[in-house]
Formats: C-alpha cells, sequence, structure tokens
C-alpha cells in the first residue's frame, strides 16, 4: 500500500476511522525527510494493514501547529484514534519496524488507564493552583510577605 497525503480537511476523519495511522511531518527544504521516505514507503508496503500518511508540514501549517513539531521529519502513531507515539528525527528501517510492532501489540486499555490518570493528576494539580485565595487575583499581582529579613522605616534610616 503506497503512503497516502494528508490534509487538514481530511486528518482527523482518517485518524478516527482506521486502526493504526503513521503519520509522518516534513517538509520540501528537508534532507533527513528525502533520505526517510523510502524507509516509510517500504513500511508502508510492508504493513499494508496500517495506514501510512504523510503531512507536508509547510503547506498543512495548522496540522504542523497541532502536532506540536520540534523538528522534521516527526513520526506520530495513533491507534484507535489515540496519539501514542511521536518520534522527531530520522529513524531507520529497522527502528520503523521497531516502533510499528510496538504500536501493533501495545496494551491500549493499559495505555487508557495511564492517559486518564495522567489527566486526573493535572485536573487535581490546576484545582490546587485555583484555590479560592489564589483565584482572586492572578499570581503576578497578590500581595503577600517578601523574601528576606523584614525591614522597617524609610531606607537608610536606622530603628533605634
Amino acid at each position: 500500500m503506497a503512503t497516502r497525503a494528508l490534509t487538514q480537511q481530511d486528518f482527523r476523519q482518517v485518524v478516527a476511522s482506521n486502526h493504526i495511522v503513521l503519520v509522518d511531518f516534513w517538509a520540501d527544504w528537508c534532507g533527513w525527510c528525502k533520505r526517510f521516505a523510502p524507509v516509510y514507503d517500504a513500511s508502508s508496503v510492508t504493513h499494508p494493514q496500517i495506514v501510512h500518511a504523510t503531512v507536508n508540514g509547510e503547506t498543512e501549517p495548522a496540522l504542523a501547529a497541532m502536532a506540536e513539531l520540534t523538528g522534521y521529519p516527526t513520526i506520530m502513531a495513533f491507534r484507535e484514534g489515540l496519539p501514542v507515539y511521536k518520534h522527531a528525527g530520522y529513524l531507520t528501517a529497522a527502528q520503523l519496524e521497531d516502533v510499528v510492532q510496538q504500536v501493533q501489540w501495545m496494551d491500549m486499555d493499559e495505555f487508557r488507564r495511564q492517559a486518564a490518570e495522567q489527566l486526573r493528576q493535572q485536573q487535581a494539580a490546576q484545582q490546587q493552583a485555583t484555590t479560592p485565595e489564589t483565584a482572586a487575583a492572578p499570581a503576578a499581582h497578590r500581595a503577600g510577605l517578601a523574601g528576606g529579613p523584614p525591614q522597617y522605616g524609610w531606607p537608610g534610616l536606622r530603628a533605634r
């Protein structure tokens, strides 16, 4: 199976409607992307049951922003509509095959449990950060004790 170019219009539909989707984010000017393309194409032939998609980060800036790219090429793997893997940088054929095997055989129930626990921890941290005292004023504008030893009076005057 050949690779499939995705756009902002069909990205979500393709990810949601396929069991496993690998996405290669690339750019025309990227030399490593050009070296990785044949490796990625070979994987699409070896694994026709997996959608091998590509996204040109320059022509699809909204998708590049959504992926929070830090470099090209970037590989993302989605399983059952969930992002389960992300790597920025060139992968050899063996490394890409290892990613494919890990994504195929991962325990999705355990992955969902871990994701739910991380979400609960994030929500708890946000709730602690927004107690009634701190919700009244932004952090930069709250009054409180300054650090260091207390000093009283006008600068330059000593207490007697």
